[in-house]
């Protein structure tokens, strides 16, 4: 196997499954898109580097993909980090990376860069605004930058491959953007525990200061009941963008099955886990998670009638009732 396919794999099981079964060449060119957003990932999220440190690596790699300061100005400065963390990995071998970009057609490495260099521009933007979300509307801002712009880049891929997904490429862009959000909402939510450890609480203000918490007070046990309440907010939002998520899995042509596939499954697996984490207290005492076997049934359900639009709403809506 390729060496990026070892690094997807590292990295995330779960979308390697969708990304590995594509034609090859939409394959190649999502994995080094993945793994490039993996690097900006891994710049923001490593432990123990100061905020404002974060912001001027990100920058740095930022300016390294178009070329206006040389990759080794980053790689140099995190190479003595633990290289057994698969993400840091990823970050410390960005030269490979960059390489199986510049092997990918022309006319597609453009979009790429654009959108890594946008994501990595707004994520240093949030590492100096600092960790919390004062309402909805910032966090809307905080998920498009880390996942919303995820969402334009495979549309633009897969509309680059495909003519028949290049005519719907108006209707899709605006719910890439929703699906990316989707995801991102159900991620805050089953991490909730674990960012709060690190010092982030992506929960808006708005959702649980009105029941008198506070960022602290939230994950308190003795503020359990209280605290499922501000869950259900949040699980309410992420299936709002999870509705729009479907829509954009459905407006791809049904003649693309594994496309579809490729954009269907995080759809359907976000459901899910937003079904076992409502009304879940694990969800703020540690983590909600969907079993393999259930991941496994999803994947062979939807090859098998994934074709289906009438199938695969129905679907969806059958994987997102509360378990």
């Amino acid at each position: 196997m390729l060496k990026q396919y070892e690094m997807l794999r590292g990295v995330s099981r779960t979308f390697a499954l969708s990304i590995e079964q594509l034609p090859q060449v939409l394959r190649d060119s999502i994995t080094v898109a993945y793994l490039l957003f993996r690097v900006s990932d891994c710049l923001e999220d490593v432990a123990l580097v100061p905020a404002e440190r974060k912001a001027e690596l990100l920058r740095l790699w930022a300016h390294a993909l178009i070329g206006e300061t040389s990759l080794e100005a980053l790689t140099e400065q995190i190479v003595d980090w633990d290289g057994t963390d698969p993400e840091i990995a990823v970050a410390q071998n960005a030269d490979f990376v960059i390489r199986q970009l510049r092997k990918l057609p022309a006319e597609i490495q453009n979009p790429i860069v654009k959108h890594v260099y946008d994501t990595s521009l707004g994520m240093a933007r949030w590492q100096e605004h600092g960790p919390y979300v004062e309402d909805e509307p910032a966090l809307d801002d905080y998920m498009h930058e880390v996942a919303g712009r995820v969402g334009y880049l495979l549309t633009d891929i897969f509309a680059w491959y495909s003519p028949a997904i290049r005519t719907r490429r108006a209707q899709l862009m605006p719910l890439s953007r929703e699906c990316g959000l989707a995801l991102q909402t159900v991620n805050v939510i089953r991490g909730m525990r674990k960012d709060y450890e690190r010092g982030w609480v992506f929960v808006p203000r708005t959702f649980y200061e009105p029941f008198g918490l506070t960022r602290d007070s939230l994950f308190d046990p003795a503020n359990l009941t209280i605290a499922l309440q501000v869950i259900d907010l949040l699980a309410d939002k992420a299936e709002r963008h999870l509705e729009q998520g479907i829509r954009y899995v459905v407006t791809l042509p049904w003649q693309h099955h594994s496309i579809r596939l490729a954009a269907a499954w995080p759809v359907l697996f976000a459901a899910r886990t937003l079904a076992v984490s409502r009304h879940n207290a694990n969800v703020l005492l540690s983590e909600a998670k969907v079993g393999r076997d259930q991941i496994k049934k999803i994947i062979f359900d939807t090859k098998l009638l994934g074709w289906s639009n009438q199938w695969m709403v129905s679907y969806y809506r059958h994987l997102a009732e509360v378990a």
